[in-house]
């Protein structure tokens, strides 16, 4: 089948002007559901495309802050009201572009439509406190003020939320920013762009380059005139970023892998756990940080639960993301539809029970494109390579537990921590549950694959290094705190 190209090239925004890379090449962004269309084209820029965005982002700084949080919410607001209008297309962008199902993907634009709001309404909240001074006759406060130029890297599995979620704060509490998102979610990357740009933001403030990591990503680590970088993505970039940042001496934010716990107790609603779980393990084909990957069951109602889970597993609907009545769509490129394949392997190698799925679909409408079933594993070990490490994928591993206390055990033997859920109906099992799990986001009776925007998000041991991300929490990072010592 010939690959189908009538889809437009989107350029670099550096200095408020779309440009082309100075490489005069571009990459091709292709649809999972089929891998025959391409769903655009993007810049293949090199590190003077990235040099030139660093500059300009430099030479904005002091006239971004200088016109106060007031004036720079305004821009947010109407950034907000533009995205909201072209809802629709930008959703079946990122439905073609990374496979997430249609109602998943207009349920993340419009989340980044609130997250834009949430910050612009951080315009009229206090950037500082005043404090009492052991002088008098003395004024003593604190105001927040930027950091500087902040240099934004993000992953391919939430191309709209998670650059609204670093842009906006980055951009209310007066940075300036260059944004590299990855290649798999660009061309929905330089759409959330083009709203930005179309409310009007000055020259400067905001920039955008696309390209590979070891070129674009890895230059703008190691950039000498990003005073910060936040980052989204695997453990081995976040390291690499790490060891930069530290050098430098400069502020580093990342958020990384997930091996998220689900324990259910004896006590547990069953139809709601497994309702919650197949949620948390199986929408968005498992590609979130947060998704369900292990689930803890008390072994008194262990074959119960799982009787459940396998029969309602066996009814979701695989397909097409912009199928009609499909539930789950296709791993969001070759690569990492590669890499679950390995894992269904490797799974089948160390002697996990393969419980339902595990299938690699190949025939009639899924001859195109990158489709798996959603995967149950039953008799997995703990130290099995699929009870330790991240998949990325829609496959769950089940374990018992003998009580409670051995079940929080389990769900802490991991490297990770960045969420974890009970399902339970005793409040003392919950609350030991809180005071004793290791993970940053803990929900109880709830799916572990979910996380308001006005709530600070992040995670324990080595998922997350620095402030946390969204709410308030996030002026931690994009800002420094000045104390002023004021005498008459």
């Amino acid at each position: 089948m010939e690959t189908v190209t009538t889809e437009r090239t989107f350029k670099n925004l550096i200095n408020n002007k779309w440009e082309e890379s100075s490489s005069n090449e571009t990459l091709k962004s292709m649809n999972p559901s089929n891998k025959h269309e391409v769903v655009g084209y993007v810049q293949k820029s090199d590190k003077q495309d990235l040099d030139m965005a660093v500059e300009a982002a430099v030479q904005a700084r002091k006239s971004w802050r200088k016109i106060g949080k007031v004036e720079r919410s305004q821009y947010l607001y109407k950034a907000a009201n533009i995205l909201e209008g072209r809802l629709d297309e930008i959703a079946e962008t990122m439905a073609r572009e990374m496979g997430k199902t249609l109602p998943e993907s207009k349920g993340e634009t419009a989340r980044g439509v609130a997250i834009l709001r949430y910050y612009a309404s951080e315009g009229m909240r206090k950037d500082g406190d005043m404090i009492p001074s052991t002088d008098k006759d003395a004024l003593l406060y604190t105001k927040r003020v930027p950091v500087g130029v902040v240099g934004i890297i993000t992953p391919w599995n939430f191309p709209v939320a998670i650059p609204i979620w670093k842009i906006a704060p980055a951009l209310i509490y007066g940075n300036t920013v260059v944004f590299k998102p990855a290649t798999e979610a660009a061309v929905t990357a330089a759409k959330v762009v083009e709203c930005l740009a179309e409310a009007g933001l000055p020259a400067g403030v905001l920039n955008f380059v696309t390209g590979s990591g070891s070129v674009v990503g890895q230059n703008l680590i190691d950039h000498s005139k990003i005073q910060a970088i936040t980052f989204t993505g695997s453990d081995t970039i976040g390291k690499v970023v790490a060891r930069s940042a530290s050098e430098r001496g400069i502020k580093f934010q990342l958020e990384m892998g997930g091996k998220n716990p689900v324990i259910v107790t004896k006590d547990a609603d069953l139809n709601v756990a497994v309702e919650a779980v197949i949620s948390g393990a199986f929408r968005s084909t498992g590609q979130k940080c947060t998704a369900t990957s292990r689930v803890i069951v008390e072994e008194g109602i262990y074959n119960q639960f799982v009787e459940k889970l396998i029969q309602e597993t066996e009814e979701i609907k695989v397909g097409n993301a912009l199928g009609e009545d499909v539930w789950m769509g296709p791993c969001a490129h070759e690569q990492q539809f590669n890499t679950v394949k390995e894992y269904l392997e490797i799974g089948r190698e160390e002697g996990a029970t393969l419980l339902a799925g595990g299938e690699v679909l190949t025939d009639g409408e899924y001859s195109n494109g990158f489709f798996v079933t959603p995967t149950i594993f039953g008799d997995v070990d703990a130290d099995m390579r699929i009870a330790k490490e991240e998949i990325f994928g829609p496959v769950i591993a089940l374990f018992k537990a003998t009580d409670l206390e051995d079940a929080i055990t389990q769900a802490n033997d991991t490297e990770c921590g960045l969420s974890a859920s009970i399902f339970t109906t005793n409040i003392g099992s919950f609350l030991e549950f809180v005071d004793e799990i290791e993970a940053g986001l803990v929900r109880i009776n709830a799916e572990s694959a979910g996380v308001e925007l006005q709530a600070p998000f992040g995670g324990m041991k080595a998922t997350s290094t620095g402030s946390r991300e969204q709410g308030e929490a996030a002026k931690e990072f994009y800002t420094e705190i000045k104390t002023v010592f004021v005498k008459g």
